[in-house]
Formats: C-alpha cells, sequence, structure tokens
C-alpha cells in the first residue's frame, strides 16, 4: 500500500468515527427518539432539529470548499453524480426511504452505529436492509424498462418534458 492510498484510508477511517461519534452523542442512535421527532402529531421531540441544521451547515460549507478547490486533497478529480433527473424512480425511492425511517426509526447510517449495541432488532433491520439492496441490485433493469416505456408514452424523456 503506498503512501497516497493509506492516507485515502486513515481519512476514511477518521471520518466514519466522527460520524459515529456524532451520531451517538445526537440520540440519531435512539431509534425511539427519532420516531419522536417525525412524530409531530404526538409528543413532538424537536432536538433532533438542532442536529439537522447541523448538518446542514457542515454540508454547505462542504460545498462551498469543494467549489473553490480544483481537486480534492487525496484524490485526482471529485467523482459528484452525473445524473441530476428528478425522476419516478427518484421520487419513488425517497418515500420508501423516508417512510421506513418514520416507522423503524433507523436509516442506514445510524443502524449500521447501533450494531455496535447488539440490539436484534438492529441486526434484523441491518440484514433486512442489506437484502433490500442486493434485490435492488438484481432488478434495477425491470423497473427501468417499464419506466422508460411509460415516460415515452407521457412525453417525458429521462425526466425531462420532450418538445413534441
Amino acid at each position: 500500500m503506498n503512501g497516497s492510498a493509506f492516507l485515502r484510508l486513515v481519512a476514511t477511517l477518521a471520518s466514519g468515527v466522527i460520524f459515529g461519534v456524532g451520531l451517538s452523542l445526537s440520540g440519531m442512535l435512539d431509534p425511539a427518539r427519532v420516531r419522536g421527532f417525525l412524530d409531530v402529531t404526538r409528543d413532538w421531540n424537536p432536538s433532533l432539529a438542532f442536529v439537522l441544521g447541523g448538518a446542514v451547515v457542515v454540508s454547505a460549507l462542504g460545498v462551498i470548499m469543494t467549489r473553490r478547490m480544483q481537486s480534492p486533497l487525496l484524490d485526482d478529480a471529485f467523482h459528484l453524480p452525473a445524473n441530476r433527473v428528478i425522476d419516478r424512480r427518484l421520487i419513488f425511492g425517497s418515500a420508501l426511504f423516508g417512510v421506513g425511517w418514520g416507522l423503524i426509526g433507523l436509516c442506514p447510517g445510524p443502524a449500521l452505529a447501533s450494531l455496535s449495541l447488539g440490539l436484534p432488532a438492529t441486526m434484523l433491520f441491518v440484514v433486512a436492509m442489506l437484502t433490500g439492496m442486493a434485490l435492488h441490485d438484481r432488478l434495477p433493469r425491470i423497473g427501468t424498462r417499464q419506466q422508460d416505456e411509460g415516460d415515452r408514452a407521457l412525453g417525458v424523456d429521462g425526466g425531462r418534458l420532450s418538445e413534441r
């Protein structure tokens, strides 16, 4: 392993540790607390709004820094997504993610960090999450083909309205 690869590995490990400690300190590992924040109809717990607000500030600073840099410190180029289309798959996936987060009180990052607590419900969630990820890797072609046909019938090309 050369020095550059080692530095990337150390930076990745440090980022993961900081993220995990932040999740733990903020209460994001407690599904009941997360559900209390998401359920505004009962006994709402607004404390996680500060966690989300802090995350938005840190992310905004990261975006500003990224735009000013020629390249990242430990790589040759930034690896940003090329697809900027908002389509049905993105909307459906986002809604499914939100419903799951609201029902269970865990999303992938906190679920993985919560494995350290050894709770059977968290372990089951992670197994189900990994199963869903594996299924997604094998099923997208079916949904993509059907969606493309439906989009063409509606006059939509990849999420953008086509000129008719």
